[in-house]
């Protein structure tokens, strides 16, 4: 699993982005792709772990989860 700081997340609409802690490219991360119970959002500068995969619009997080 890759780690990395949220760089910033809209709750209203769901979505957000992650800066990878091996320096590459901000990851899409949608809503549906936290592992949490209840309402399901991300904070600025939060620290997660997550996975990579290929979505249509480019590289999007999944299974994200605070660390």
């Amino acid at each position: 699993m890759a780690t990395g700081t949220v760089k910033w997340f809209n709750a209203e609409k769901g979505f957000g982005f992650i800066s990878p802690d091996d320096g590459s490219a901000d990851v899409f991360a949608h809503f549906s792709a936290i592992e949490s119970t209840g309402y399901r959002s991300l904070e600025e500068n939060q620290r997660v772990e997550f996975e990579t995969a290929r979505g249509p619009k480019g590289l999007q997080a999944e299974k994200i989860h605070a660390i």
